[in-house]
């Protein structure tokens, strides 16, 4: 499902206007809600590209530049993520890269995971940061 996802979303960095198709997670307890907090704290704009529409719309899916950057709030564990993996800490949040998608990252702030999907005329580690700090705030409103 993952995979069919990154698909979709590479084939909107092609660019096209309008919604962009992206399967929504459907997370449940604790991640939900840390997900609902984080959807009122993402940027209107995203190193340097505007936010868009998601198809379906749903408040777990954000997309920026038409899907040059998309974030899916809820999903599972990466399954790729091994235990002794070391993660990118940016601000207080864990950033777990993908080795063979290496435009997928993931948040991963207990009990929630973020996957983040950068296009290459982006900066990654520029995406990252300046989703960190939102991602961080959600998540510590809802343990805190």
């Amino acid at each position: 499902m993952r995979a069919a996802a990154v698909l979709l979303l590479l084939l909107a960095l092609a660019g096209c206007g309008g919604a962009v198709r992206v399967d929504p997670p459907a997370p449940s307890g604790e991640a939900a809600a840390s997900c609902d907090r984080l959807a009122s704290l993402l940027p209107k704009t995203l190193d340097g590209a505007e936010r868009g529409t998601s198809e379906p719309a749903s408040p777990y899916v954000a997309v920026w530049g038409e899907a040059s950057i998309a974030l899916r709030c809820g999903v599972p564990r990466p399954a790729r993520m091994a235990p002794t993996d070391q993660l990118q800490e940016i601000d207080g949040v864990g950033w777990f890269a993908d080795p063979e998608r290496p435009i997928l990252f993931t948040a991963v702030a207990a009990p929630t995971y973020v996957e983040v999907t950068v296009g290459g005329e982006h900066a990654a580690t520029d995406v990252l940061a300046q989703l960190s700090r939102p991602i961080g705030q959600a998540v510590s409103t809802q343990s805190g």
